[in-house]
């Protein structure tokens, strides 16, 4: 599959939620997509390009706004393509995948977790690595660590 035939097939049903598809190499292609058009294009993804597995899912802290990406797998196709789509720094959500790909659960919680992008409609958005109640996103630049601590170290001489 080459990115002309990606765009083919998904330029209809996606108009101009349909950003860009970029070849990208190794694989089938990149599709940017507004997020509005989110869970139009992993139907369409999925049920006409035969994408059926979602590999991962992350994000990206660009300061100014958050990218969030998709991995996935076709074994139609033997490829893998990527999606990716801007979401605001000040209000970072996007539909949540999971009704489509299953496997984007634990994916999607992680970046929510990490980078503070809210999947809607999540089916259990909750802590995954971090103690309940954490309010902060570590991976987000501007995430700042406290102060480094003195550390004493000790050496037995032997």
């Amino acid at each position: 599959m080459q990115p002309d035939d990606i765009t083919r097939a998904l330029g209809p049903k996606l108009g101009d939620g349909l950003l860009s598809v970029e070849p990208f190499e190794g694989t089938a292609g990149r599709v940017r997509f507004r997020p509005e058009s989110a869970l139009a294009l992993f139907e369409a993804v999925r049920d006409d390009l035969r994408f059926a597995h979602c590999a991962t899912v992350g994000g990206i802290d660009w300061v100014d706004h958050r990218e969030v990406f998709y991995v996935l797998w076709s074994d139609e196709a033997g490829q893998y393509l990527f999606l990716s789509a801007d979401v605001p720094a000040d209000a970072p959500h996007i539909e949540s995948a999971a009704s489509v790909w299953p496997s984007a659960n634990w994916h999607e919680r992680e970046a929510w977790e990490l980078v503070g992008i809210t999947f809607d409609h999540h089916p259990d958005l909750r802590h995954l690595l971090m103690p309940d109640g954490y309010v902060f996103h570590p991976l987000l630049r501007s995430f700042k660590l406290h102060e480094p601590e003195s550390l004493e170290v000790k050496s037995r001489h032997v």
